[in-house]
């Protein structure tokens, strides 16, 4: 079985809830310059602004986790990100660094959409049907088991920015690709690089059914059933209303969002594609971005010059991303210098040697 450890997780003390945001901030400052090297914070980009202007480091999960790998000096990795982030960070790290979660309810809906056993079912059920002829590969945005069941399984991991060239590799390695867990990534993906919608089927993992009208031996992806619930709220109605009210905008989206959006949006990338298109954009060009609310604020902050707005007018950060908060960042840091060890994750020997090599397969080709 796999799993992962958590060292004493606890809930916030309530004494952090009473301070000031002037009293936690000096308190972080004076931590981080006591620790010095000892610690390093990365921040994902959508995280608050409360918490990145404390982190050492921004970038997307993978990115970050890579960074946390490279700074050996770091004893202490404070992860303002999502639980999956940590686990991550945690695998590829060394055994004497410890990589902590703020507020262990920072997860993500998406990559809890996918678990081990329902991963196993499927697999079993696919290959009674299909064969030895499926590679599977997972997002990066899913738990440390189902990472460990693809590496075990010969697939890879892929990210948003190398999604295209990694589904690729699979189709040289297998004939079909099971991938996991964002069902638009895979289907906005596979469809980029010349795969017909066609020849894509769907797995529920609810009721453990394959759900495709063709012949079966016509599948050549099979995209699980789950999705992004920020992403997803970006629709086509969205889209018709921007264009109604201002011809001229842009509009940029992630590939986490629908077919249906990605297909009618004037481009689409990963979060650093998106971020990069503003940076390199004209001043007085006016962009719509289909992407997380913490991020779209933050452009906006950065580029006055530029008139940006979120696709979604109604759309709010996400929820279980924007669980940490300078309380929790302070209880961290403090539980650290006190050695408390306070949500530590911990991921497994064997999980870990089985995740490694999905990432692995993914670094060597990225």
């Amino acid at each position: 079985m796999h799993y992962f450890e958590e060292k004493k997780s606890g809930t916030l003390p309530e004494t952090y809830r009473n301070l000031t945001t002037e009293q936690m901030e000096a308190r972080i400052i004076a931590i981080k310059l006591k620790l010095g090297e000892k610690l390093f914070i990365p921040g994902h980009h959508y995280q608050k602004d409360e918490v990145i202007q404390f982190a050492n480091v921004t970038g997307d999960s993978l990115q970050l986790a890579q960074l946390c790998a490279a700074n050996e000096q770091a004893e202490h990795i404070v992860f303002c990100g999502v639980h999956f982030m940590a686990e991550t960070a945690d695998i590829l790290t060394n055994v004497y660094q410890k990589v902590y979660l703020p507020d262990m309810r920072a997860g993500c809906s998406m990559a809890d959409m996918a678990n081990i056993f329902q991963t196993d079912r499927a697999w079993d059920a696919l290959t009674e049907i299909l064969g030895d002829t499926i590679v599977p590969l997972t997002y990066v945005n899913s738990t440390a088991a189902i990472k460990a069941f693809v590496g075990k399984n010969g697939g890879a991991t892929v990210t948003s920015s190398n999604a295209h060239s990694m589904v690729k590799w699979a189709f040289t390695q297998k004939e079909r690709i099971l991938f996991l867990p964002d069902q638009h990534l895979g289907r906005n993906t596979a469809y980029d690089i010349g795969i017909p919608l066609e020849q894509m089927a769907v797995w529920n993992p609810i009721n453990d059914k394959l759900e495709y009208e063709g012949e079966v031996e016509d599948i050549k992806v099979i995209l699980w059933k789950g999705h992004c619930s920020v992403h997803e709220k970006f629709t086509v109605q969205n889209i018709a209303d921007l264009r109604e009210c201002d011809p001229e905008i842009r509009i940029i989206v992630h590939p986490e969002c629908s077919r249906e959006v990605v297909e009618l949006a004037d481009d689409n990338g990963s979060t650093k594609y998106i971020i990069d298109a503003i940076e390199n954009a004209k001043p007085g060009s006016k962009w719509a971005i289909g992407t997380e609310m913490n991020l779209v604020n933050r452009l906006i902050q950065n580029h006055p010059n530029k008139q940006i707005v979120s696709l979604n007018p109604s759309m709010c950060p996400c929820l279980t991303m924007n669980r940490i908060d300078l309380p929790h960042l302070l209880w961290s840091l403090e539980s650290i210098v006190n050695s408390e060890d306070i949500n530590v994750i911990q991921v497994d020997e064997d999980t870990t040697k089985d995740a490694i090599k999905a990432l692995e397969r993914m670094l060597a080709r990225a």
